[in-house]
C-alpha cells in the first residue's frame, strides 16, 4: 500500500512539473504582450486584462496581419501595468511587447520591428487656460501630469520637470479639468482619444515637444531571422496600403 502511495505521489508531482513547464513554454513561436493604449491597443471590454480576439486597436490589427504574413504563431495578452509587461519582455526569451517608443536608452535592450505608427509628445491644457509655452523649460513652473513608466514621463523626469504620475493615462484628463494639474504630458493621438472616452473634450495643445515612432519591441534572444520576417511583412503592408486601411478604421 505504501509503495502504491509513493507511486501515485511521484506521478502527481511529475504532472505538476510538466504542467508548470508547459505554462512557461506555450505552443507558439512568440508571446506578445500589450496594454490599454487607445487607439493603438485596447481591450474590447475596457478592462485591464484581455486575450487574443478580445483585443483591438490600430497596432493590434497591424501586428496580427504582420504575424500572419510572416507565418509566425503567437499568443496575445493585454495586461496592466506597463512596467510589468516591459520587464517580462526584457527578461523572457520569445516575448514581445507593443507599442513602445524607440528611445536611445532602450535601443540595445530589445530588437525592434516598425515603425508601427507615430506618437507625438504634447502638452495639453484646458480650453480656457492662459498658459503659453515656447519650450519645455517654460513648463517647469506648472504641475504636469503624466503616465507612470511611460517614455514621456521618464524623459520629463530626467530633465528635472518632476511630473505627477498616475497608473492610467486617462486619469490625467479629469485631473486637468478639475485643476489638480495644469498640464497633461501625453501622446497624440492617444491622449485626445483617451480624453474623449472619459467625456473630456476641448483640450488644447500648448506645446508639441517631440515626435516619436512606436514599435514592436522583442526580447534580445528572438532570432534575427524572425525579426527580419516580421519587418519584411510590415514593409510590404505599408507598400500595399494595408497599414493606411487599418489606421483609417480608427482615426
Amino acid at each position: 500500500m505504501f509503495k502504491r502511495f509513493l507511486l501515485v505521489l511521484a506521478s502527481a508531482s511529475l504532472l505538476l512539473i510538466n504542467g508548470a513547464h508547459a505554462a512557461d513554454s506555450p505552443d507558439t513561436d512568440m508571446v506578445l504582450l500589450t496594454e490599454n493604449f487607445p487607439p493603438y491597443n485596447m481591450a474590447k471590454n475596457g478592462k485591464n486584462f484581455a486575450q487574443d480576439e478580445n483585443i483591438n486597436g490600430i497596432a493590434t490589427d497591424i501586428v496580427r496581419e504582420m504575424f500572419k504574413r510572416a507565418e509566425i504563431t503567437y499568443s496575445l495578452t493585454l495586461r496592466f501595468p506597463w512596467e510589468r509587461i516591459y520587464k517580462l519582455t526584457l527578461e523572457k526569451p520569445g516575448y514581445g511587447v507593443f507599442v513602445m517608443a524607440r528611445l536611445p536608452d532602450r535601443e540595445k535592450l530589445f530588437k525592434w520591428v516598425g515603425p508601427i505608427g507615430p506618437d507625438d509628445w504634447i502638452m495639453l491644457a484646458k480650453a480656457d487656460s492662459k498658459i503659453t509655452l515656447e519650450n519645455l523649460d517654460d513648463a517647469r513652473k506648472y504641475k504636469i501630469g503624466a503616465y507612470k513608466g511611460d517614455a514621456i514621463a521618464e524623459t520629463l523626469a530626467k530633465q528635472g520637470l518632476n511630473p505627477i504620475v498616475v497608473l492610467r493615462d486617462q486619469d490625467n484628463a479629469k485631473k486637468l479639468v478639475n485643476g489638480q494639474i495644469d498640464l497633461w504630458a501625453t501622446g497624440d493621438p492617444a491622449g485626445r482619444y483617451l480624453a474623449r472616452q472619459d467625456g473630456v473634450t476641448g483640450l488644447k495643445t500648448v506645446l508639441r515637444f517631440n515626435s516619436a515612432e512606436l514599435y514592436l519591441a522583442l526580447n534580445k534572444d528572438v532570432p534575427d531571422e524572425m525579426v527580419a520576417k516580421l519587418q519584411a511583412a510590415l514593409d510590404q503592408m505599408r507598400k500595399d496600403g494595408r497599414v493606411d486601411e487599418i489606421m483609417a478604421r480608427y482615426l
